[in-house]
C-alpha cells in the first residue's frame, strides 16, 4: 500500500511539473504575441508619420523608419526563435547530458 502511495505522490509530482512546463510556455508564446502586435502598430503608425510629414510632399529626407523597422524587428525575430524554436530546453538537456557523462542516469 505504501508503494503506491509514493507512486502516485511521483506521478502527481510529474503532472504538477508538466503543467508548470505548458503555463509557462503558454506565457511566453502570449508574450511573444503580444510584442508582435505592439512591432506591427508602432511601426505601421511610424511610417504613416513619416509619409504625412515627409512622403506625401516628396520631400523624402530618406527613409528613416528604416533603423527603427530593422532594428526592432531584429529583437522580435530573437524573441521568436526563443520562444518557439530553442524553448529553454537547453538547460534540461544539459542536466541530462552531465547526468549521463557521470553515469547517474
Amino acid at each position: 500500500m505504501l508503494d503506491f502511495v509514493l507512486h502516485l505522490d511521483i506521478e502527481m509530482n510529474k503532472i504538477e511539473k508538466i503543467d508548470e512546463k505548458l503555463y509557462k510556455e503558454a506565457e511566453e508564446r502570449v508574450s511573444f504575441k503580444q510584442h508582435l502586435r505592439t512591432y506591427a502598430v508602432i511601426n505601421l503608425l511610424i511610417w504613416l508619420f513619416w509619409f504625412f510629414t515627409r512622403g506625401i510632399n516628396g520631400n523624402y529626407d530618406g527613409y528613416w523608419p528604416i533603423y527603427a523597422t530593422l532594428g526592432w524587428g531584429f529583437g522580435v525575430l530573437m524573441h521568436y526563435l526563443n520562444v518557439y524554436k530553442y524553448n529553454g530546453n537547453a538547460i534540461e538537456r544539459e542536466v541530462e547530458k552531465l547526468k549521463r557523462e557521470r553515469g547517474l542516469k
